[in-house]
């Protein structure tokens, strides 16, 4: 059987938080999604146009070390990635590791979110979308 060829990529992320409102603001205030959906006090779903991030309160996290190591948001340009450090410095999110250019053209930074999730900031020369085209 081969491959259905109508695959849009990664557009969705679910994380199970504790603190819900404090990740739901740094995303949002800080980061600018926009709240999608809130289907109840437990859950909401924020987007940044083209994607889903799902944010789930839990009573507590299952492990110490969970399985997921970092979600990405995609920056346009490599400049603007020392913006986004700078900017975020400037809100005191936590930083993880300063901006770098990778050998393969990209650009990024890691902070973490309220939740301790490990947010990458990142240009990649295959993924942006070029100003005024997006």
């Amino acid at each position: 059987m081969a491959r259905p060829d109508n695959m849009l990529g990664l557009h969705h992320v679910a994380l199970n938080v504790v603190q819900l409102e404090e990740c739901e603001r740094f995303y949002v205030a800080i980061l600018g999604m926009q709240v999608e959906w809130r289907p109840d006090a437990d859950n909401v779903y924020l987007s940044s146009g083209s994607d889903n991030l799902a944010l789930h309160r839990v009573a507590e996290v299952a492990s110490a070390r969970p399985a997921l190591d970092h979600i990405g948001f995609v920056i346009n340009a490599p400049d603007a990635v020392d913006q986004w450090y700078a900017f975020l410095q400037s809100h005191q999110v936590p930083i993880r590791a300063a901006p770098q250019t990778h050998r393969d053209g990209a650009r990024s930074f890691y902070c973490t979110d309220p939740a301790g999730n490990t947010v990458q900031l990142i240009y990649h020369p295959s993924l942006a979308i070029p100003p005024g085209q997006g």
